[in-house]
């Protein structure tokens, strides 16, 4: 009997029960969802089980309390912790986050030693590190999801702005899932157009700005609540990368180790995403500025490291 792959998600807050509705959605394989509270995950998941006839879904999805029902899962996303209010930078979760994403890591290794971990958690490259040291796992089996969400939104706004399908927008966003991420318009293109050649300098100014306060400004809309569509979305693209072994190239927070001159640290690169996590770095020509923008990024990453006694 084929045995099925099995994701669990960490956190049934809207993120962690919208990526289980998006790996369940698209048949990825049987979902767990994990929540200290008691009841949210069994009750999601009953809910998102409900609608398995009506989408024409196959997975199985169970709600939990308990570790031991995550047991020989393949990938584990983490998306618990607590998430962003209005005036509330990502930096501001630092040290609550850091206890938490670090217990959430060591309980995944111990029950699914060979799983793949995919962390949310803000903020995201210090709490990617976390799991990687609090797991004990290989740099490549923990990665983190920022690139993937940055340069959607980088996409998204480009295409607002040309009135142009998403699908023919090509568009990447470096370094830390924060304030400092780094918008490469040297390899921006619209259908292989360069996007210097159909945007303004000063406009195209203003959308790497709003690219960089994505985030911000869905929180500030939200008042209670921060975005949770899009980063599950993100999320579950990297599992599916991983559970089938897709090779895809996806910028994601990865291990550092000499590559763009930084070592010891997780920040947002491009690399080869497959059925062994990060299986490879890619580096990428950049501009000048461009690479002072990522070295000062890495920089701002290491800072908030050393808040919580992580990196050399």
């Amino acid at each position: 009997m084929i045995k099925r792959k099995k994701i669990t998600v960490v956190g049934a807050g809207n993120v962690g029960a919208t990526a289980a509705h998006w790996a369940a959605s698209r048949e990825l394989g049987d979902v767990v969802l994990v929540d200290v509270i008691e009841g949210v995950p069994q009750g999601k998941a009953l809910d998102l089980m409900q609608a398995a006839p009506v989408m024409k879904y196959d997975s199985n999805i169970i709600g939990t309390n308990n570790y031991e029902d995550t047991a020989d899962s393949d990938v584990a996303i983490i998306t618990a912790g607590i998430a962003r209010k209005p005036g509330m930078s990502r930096d501001d979760l630092l040290n609550i986050n850091y206890k938490i994403v670090g217990s959430v890591a060591e309980n995944i290794a111990q029950y699914s030693p060979n799983c793949t971990i995919i962390v949310v958690s803000n903020p995201l490259d210090v709490m990617t590190y976390t799991a990687f040291k609090a797991s004990g796992f290989p740099a490549n089996r923990v990665f983190g999801q920022a690139g993937v969400l940055d340069s959607a939104r980088f996409r998204t706004f480009i295409a607002m702005e040309l009135g142009v399908s998403f699908e023919d927008v090509n568009a990447l966003v470096l370094g830390g899932h924060g304030d400092t991420m780094v918008s490469v318009l040297s390899h921006a293109n619209v259908g292989c157009i360069p996007v210097t050649k159909l945007i303004p300098p000063e406009r195209l100014a203003e959308i790497v700005k709003r690219t960089a306060n994505g985030g911000a400004e869905i929180v500030n809309f939200l008042k209670t609540g921060s975005a949770f569509y899009a980063p599950s979305a993100s999320a579950v693209t990297m599992a599916e990368a991983v559970l089938k072994d897709k090779k895809r190239i996806l910028p994601v927070a990865a291990y550092l180790n000499g590559e763009y001159g930084a070592k010891d640290i997780y920040t947002g690169v491009p690399c080869i995403i497959g059925g062994n996590g990060v299986e490879k770095i890619i580096e990428i020509d950049l501009t000048p500025d461009e690479k002072a923008a990522l070295d000062k990024s890495v920089q701002a990453v290491r800072d908030l490291m050393k808040v919580v006694g992580l990196g050399s």
